[in-house]
């Protein structure tokens, strides 16, 4: 082919390619991409192949864009192939190629929102598959058209601007989106407001969709809320459109204030009540309901001197309700005149009008009731001196009836007194005591009595008055301190140990105990020679030597006194122990202080205790040995001669007797007190004792004399066992009989046997050095 030619047919080729998408019948243009023109001796390179543009939504189909050649084989000799998106790649099938001819054709619509161009791959081959051309690109643009709508973001916008705003306040901004090529008129968009009512109160921003106010006048109580109806258009507002609503909501400003609907108002209360609702105050408020621009707050600027009424607000209906906070008084005013104003919580705009009714006027009516009378001085505080006599006067606790037009008597009674202390006068409340108050009541806190007194009037229905009376029990200096201790003992060297550690006590309470004076008595005045007081602290003093005196008991005498008005005193005594001491200050054990020292009891002492005891012994055994050999002699006997007598000297202390329904026993009375048995009957036999009875017995005369005892005792022993109506003093069988129908059983065996020979003494040995006589005697050898 000539290269003139070739190069005609690309630039052919090139110039009608923008044409491409233009429907009807053209010629097809042929490209020869792989074609090389040879010039001045050098080989150009291939011709760079314009995009093909076609249009998007193109119908008439197959629709041929382009035919390729190889100039290097004949027609007919060359296989054409094109590849990429849009052929053998998603979405497929769109573009096909003749394989002989090398004709493009256009195998679908277009959408150019999807994909806005394809680049594919042409080749070329010989019939036997061998590669003629190297692959050159291929591509194909869509061409927009204004296929789609504007399409706003919201289908409302929600705007807020204050009431009253001025011109040119931005409200909120409209937005729109197209989905055709921006760089296209198909997206060149418009904005209007299509509808906002009468007047003209807002505008848009054609570009930007900004909307502001344009006018003054807007007024929240007039309208609240304006709706805009909203355009958009494409083909810079010559296209295609879409509408939308803009929703404008006023917010309220304080600029109307509040006025009451009313000039006056009449209200009625109860007197002597509190907390208690009188009426209620209207007012009328075109701010929004529940803002602070609406809500009430109302004050009393006169006729309330003393603070008795208070308004709060309702909440729900805006309201002020007047109520009573303190007690109102019909005697001492019968209706009272309120002037009362109201405003907002927020403050009102500086240009808004004033009310027409921002104050009223309220009349309150008291009405008059049957009032409780009133204890002048509640609680009254009253005091009286521990343990006053009863009568004695407390106090006169009267109270006054505040109903002065009302003729009424008053009655007064006790509601609380624990300790009946108090008696209460019914006519006039004068308390006085009617019995003595014992310093220990628990009702006594922290030195106060409390009781409760109780005013009634005689209306109907009656109203009572409740008072609390307090009196104070003032101690009185009543008792004299004490010592603690009242022995102890010190070292006989002065400079050896502490001394005595001396403590006192005194029942009375503050300011009439302590501190204590401690004093050695002014009566003995010899004491203070050897010994030496000295304070401690407030309630302790120290007793210490001041020479050595003899080891032993000392008696001294100290004077006690305490700091009450007037100071009560006591003289008691105190019983010194003076000792040798060891190293550490203490006293030594008994046995080594009279090692150390000598034994603390003069010779004199144990001479007396010593012939006291053998005194004892000589008249005790005479006395046991007639009494063994009468022991012996007899026909009944249990046990022998000498622990007759031993027995009734140790077991003096515990006789037992019978049980708790033994009637019968003997009384030992017969050995002690024989003198107050001759007036009386002889008790009946018992049932183990012999049946004949002896002659009765002379009355004994006591004796005179410690030498006459060892005779006493043998004849009261003769009597016992001559006696026919009770067992012989030494025989144990005084226990064996508990009586009839006892719920207590036997305490005793002896009714076993009833010889020496069957008892078994065996385990006296047992039972301690105590038993080692009666072991000794009675045991088995």
């Amino acid at each position: 082919m000539d290269v003139a030619l070739l190069l005609a047919l690309g630039l052919l080729a090139q110039s009608l390619g923008p044409s491409l998408g233009v429907p009807g019948r053209r010629r097809l243009s042929t490209l020869y991409p792989w074609h090389r023109a040879v010039v001045s001796g050098r080989v150009r390179r291939a011709w760079v192949i314009p995009p093909i543009s076609v249009s998007e939504n193109h119908k008439r189909l197959p629709y041929p864009l382009v035919q390729i050649k190889s100039d290097k084989q004949p027609l007919g000799s060359v296989i054409y192939s094109i590849q990429g998106p849009g052929v053998d790649e998603e979405p497929q099938g769109v573009f096909s190629i003749d394989k002989f001819t090398g004709k493009v054709f256009l195998n679908a619509m277009l959408d150019r929102e999807k994909t806005d161009r394809f680049r594919l791959r042409a080749f070329a081959l010989d019939l036997g598959g061998a590669t003629l051309e190297e692959p050159t690109d291929l591509e194909i643009v869509v061409v927009d058209q204004n296929d789609n709508r504007p399409v706003f973001r919201q289908e409302a916008f929600m705007g807020r601007v204050l009431e009253g705003a001025v011109p040119g306040t931005y409200v909120t901004r409209a937005e729109a989106t197209d989905a055709d090529d921006p760089e296209t008129d198909n997206a060149a968009l418009r904005y209007s407001i299509l509808e906002q009512g009468s007047p003209q109160l807002f505008s848009i921003d054609e570009h930007t969709g900004d909307i502001r106010t344009v006018q003054v006048g807007l007024d929240r109580e007039v309208v609240a809320v304006y709706n805009l109806t909203l355009q958009v258009a494409d083909m810079s507002g010559d296209g295609l459109t879409a509408t939308a609503s803009a929703i404008i909501t006023l917010e309220d400003v304080n600029d109307n204030a509040p006025g009451f609907t009313q000039d006056e108002f009449f209200m009625e209360v109860t007197e002597a009540v509190s907390g208690v609702d009188v009426g209620r105050l209207e007012v009328q408020d075109r701010d929004l309901p529940g803002s602070p621009n609406w809500a009430a707050r109302f004050t009393i600027l006169e006729g309330d001197p003393k603070g008795q009424f208070t308004i709060r607000t309702d909440p729900k209906t805006n309201e002020g309700v007047l109520s009573v906070v303190k007690p109102l008084d019909y005697e001492s005013c019968e209706q009272y005149d309120l002037r009362v104003a109201v405003q907002n919580e927020a403050p009102l705009q500086a240009a808004a009008p004033r009310a027409e009714r921002g104050q009223a006027r309220v009349s309150v009516r008291v009405q008059d009731v049957n009032e409780a009378p009133v204890f002048q001085e509640n609680p009254l505080r009253t005091s009286l001196p521990e343990g006053v006599l009863p009568g004695t006067p407390v106090a006169t606790f009267s109270a006054q009836d505040p109903d002065t037009e009302q003729l009424q008597r008053l009655s007064y009674s006790k509601d609380y007194d624990p300790e009946d202390w108090l008696q209460v006068d019914r006519a006039t409340g004068r308390v006085q005591t009617q019995r003595v108050l014992s310093p220990a009541s628990p009702f006594l806190k922290d030195g106060w009595y409390r009781a409760i007194i109780l005013a009634c009037d005689d209306a109907s229905p009656p109203r009572t008055a409740t008072g609390t009376l307090s009196v104070e029990i003032l101690e009185v200096n009543d008792h004299a301190p004490e010592l603690s201790l009242r022995s102890g003992s010190v070292c006989s060297e002065p400079g050896q140990g502490s001394g005595l550690l001396l403590g006192a006590t005194d029942e009375d309470l503050p300011p009439h105990g302590a501190p204590f004076h401690f004093q050695l008595s002014p009566r003995v005045p010899e004491l203070t020679q050897n010994w030496s007081l000295s304070q401690i602290n407030v309630s302790h003093a120290q007793l210490r030597l001041r020479h050595q005196v003899r080891e032993g008991l000392h008696r001294l005498s100290l004077l006690l006194r305490d700091s009450g008005q007037p100071p009560q005193q006591r003289e008691q005594p105190l019983n010194v122990t003076v000792c040798r001491c060891g190293k550490d200050g203490a006293c030594l054990p008994g046995a080594t202080a009279r090692r150390a020292g000598g034994a603390g009891v003069s010779l004199g002492a144990l001479v007396i205790v010593l012939a006291s005891v053998i005194l004892l012994l000589l008249l005790a055994l005479p006395v046991a040995l007639v009494a063994r050999s009468r022991q012996q002699s007899g026909d009944k006997g249990f046990l022998h001669g000498l622990q007759d007598d031993l027995r009734d000297n140790i077991l003096n202390y515990d006789e037992q007797g019978g049980g708790e329904e033994d009637q019968d026993a003997y009384d030992i009375n017969q050995l002690r007190h024989p003198t107050e048995l001759a007036a009386l009957c002889r008790p009946p036999v018992r049932r183990d004792a012999p049946f004949s009875r002896g002659r009765p017995q002379a009355p004994r005369v006591l004796p005179s004399s410690p030498a006459n005892i060892a005779d006493f005792i043998n004849d009261g022993l003769e009597v016992a066992d001559s006696d026919p109506s009770v067992p012989p003093y030494d025989t144990a069988l005084i226990y064996d009989y508990e009586g009839d129908g006892s719920v207590a059983g036997t305490l005793s065996s002896i009714l076993s046997s009833l010889g020496d020979e069957d008892q078994d003494y065996s385990c006296l040995w047992d039972w301690g050095p105590r038993f080692a006589r009666l072991a000794d005697l009675y045991g088995p050898p």
